[in-house]
């Protein structure tokens, strides 16, 4: 019966474990959410304007999809990223809209 029940439990809490998904969209802030930076005038592209929103003003790294905004944690930085369009792996948590991020890579 033990095993039966620790056997259920380990179904359940794998069933809930979030899993990888591909999330693709254009690495920008969360001050320029939708990757128009056209306001901010914070460098001569997004690349720039993404990066000093970053470093100057405390901005976080966030994912547009066009659509979408996902807060972006763990995994490698996306600084070198900024204003590109990627490919993300990672597991999303629908309830705060955040990807753990596995992996980042250009998109093609």
């Amino acid at each position: 019966m033990k095993t039966a029940v620790l056997a259920l439990l380990a179904t359940v809490a794998s069933s809930a474990a979030p899993s990888t998904k591909t999330f693709r969209g254009t690495i920008s802030d969360d001050l320029c959410a939708k990757a128009d930076h056209s306001q901010m005038r914070m460098g001569s592209n997004n690349a720039e304007c993404t990066t000093a929103c970053v470093s100057a003003h405390g901005a976080a790294y966030i994912l547009y999809d066009g659509k979408n905004v996902y807060r972006l944690s763990g995994g490698p930085t996306p600084e070198p990223f900024a204003g590109r369009k990627v490919k993300i792996a990672g597991a999303l948590d629908a309830k705060t809209h955040t990807i753990r991020v596995d992996s980042i890579t250009r998109a093609k």
